[in-house]
This record gives structure tokens, C-alpha cells and sequence, in this order.
């Protein structure tokens, strides 16, 4: 079982051609939201698409990602000293339920990306086995399909950034957890739109980070 961490905070839209997929502006500034942490799951645990998402119609997609693990308290961490406050890697998946996301919660993220089993996170590996974060390929498959596949060289805002922007006047607690954002070939974004349902697996793998791959379940 994976440890509930005491925050974890993503980051959408950091990657461009994800931010052009739904139709977005390219961010200036890093897009924050935060997830519940008792949506935090572990490798083979079932994704469970909860009765209140039939509310808005099928709506649940993936969003393969790079996790990052603080190590210690970070506050104003300057560039340089970023990667520094880092313990390890892990492979997320941003689980989504776009209607909640994007019309059921007042314009807030949050709720459409924080039902329990909502983060799946694998574990996690040493900051040290990732000799740089930005040079990592991402895939995300759901039921053998590929979706996703892109390198985190493609992020608008690189991990060192985003520690450095997240960390001013504001305490990032040691094992807070960092999801980076995602690439495109989401299911939102295809045409017809490819959500989650019962009966899927979905699998991300991160080079030199690892594998996570859950089954998707339906709530009675």
C-alpha cells in the first residue's frame, strides 16, 4: 500500500501540445491545483469510477505523468537548489473526471480529480536513479492501446521550476507529492472521446522510474 502523503499538488497543462489538444492556452505561469490525498492508490489497485460520475455522463479519462517526492520542508528553494530537496521519482496517473473537473465544481479542479482511487502512484524509486528528470520517455496504454508517448523534455515548466515557483512563501511539506502534468492523446481530447470504463487496464511506464498498471472497476 502506497503511504498517504500529507499534499500533493499538479500541475496541468505543462505540457503544449496537451494544452492545444483541449483547446487551451499555453500557460505563462504554472497551473496549480490540488488533489486529495486519500485519492492515493497503489500499483494493481482497481481505479473505481464512483456512482456520482454517471452525474454529466461518461467523463473519466487518464493522465499518464512524472511524480515527484519531496525529501525535506522546502520554502523559497532557489533553481539551483530545486532538484537538491528531491527523495524520488514515482509513475502517476492523474485520473480525471472531466465533467466534475470542468462544470460540476464551479471552474475548480479539484473535485473532478480527487474521488478516492483518483492518483494511482507506483513506487518510488531514488532521486538518484534519475539522472535527469527532463530526458525520461512516458507512456500511458489503456487496454494494450497506446495513447500516450512523449518525453518530459516537453514540459513548459521543468521539475527545478516548479519546485523553485511552488516553494515560494509557501512550506512544501517533506513527501509531498509533485504531479508534473501530462502529455497529450488524453481521452477527452479524441474524436469520438475515449473514457475510462469497466473492464480497461490502464498501464504508464516511465523509463528508469518504473510501471503502474491498474484495472478499471465500476462502483455499483
Amino acid at each position: 500500500m502506497i503511504p498517504r502523503p500529507p499534499a500533493i499538488i499538479a500541475i496541468g497543462r505543462n505540457y503544449g501540445d496537451h494544452a492545444k489538444e483541449l483547446g487551451n492556452a499555453v500557460p505563462q505561469r504554472p497551473m496549480v491545483f490540488f488533489k486529495n490525498p486519500a485519492a492515493v492508490i497503489g500499483n494493481e489497485e482497481p481505479i473505481v469510477i464512483p456512482a456520482i460520475c454517471r452525474e454529466g455522463g461518461p467523463q473519466v479519462d487518464y493522465e499518464g505523468e512524472l511524480a515527484v517526492i519531496l525529501g525535506c520542508d522546502c520554502r523559497d528553494i532557489p533553481l539551483e537548489r530545486a532538484l537538491g530537496c528531491v527523495r524520488g521519482y514515482a509513475v502517476a496517473n492523474d485520473v480525471s473526471a472531466r465533467w466534475w473537473q470542468n462544470e460540476g465544481a464551479g471552474g475548480q479542479f479539484s473535485r473532478g480529480k480527487s474521488f478516492d482511487t483518483f492518483c494511482p502512484l507506483s513506487a518510488a524509486v531514488p532521486a538518484a536513479a534519475v539522472s535527469d528528470p527532463q530526458a525520461l520517455r512516458i507512456q500511458t496504454f489503456v487496454s494494450g492501446e497506446c495513447m500516450q508517448d512523449a518525453s518530459t523534455e516537453s514540459m513548459i515548466f521543468p521539475v527545478a521550476r516548479l519546485i523553485a515557483d511552488l516553494s515560494r512563501g509557501m512550506t512544501l511539506l517533506s513527501g509531498t507529492v509533485i504531479l508534473t502534468g501530462s502529455p497529450s492523446g488524453v481521452g477527452h481530447a479524441r474524436k469520438p472521446p475515449r473514457y475510462l470504463k469497466q473492464g480497461d487496464v490502464v498501464e504508464i511506464r516511465i523509463e528508469r522510474v518504473g510501471v503502474l498498471r491498474n484495472p478499471v472497476v465500476e462502483e455499483d
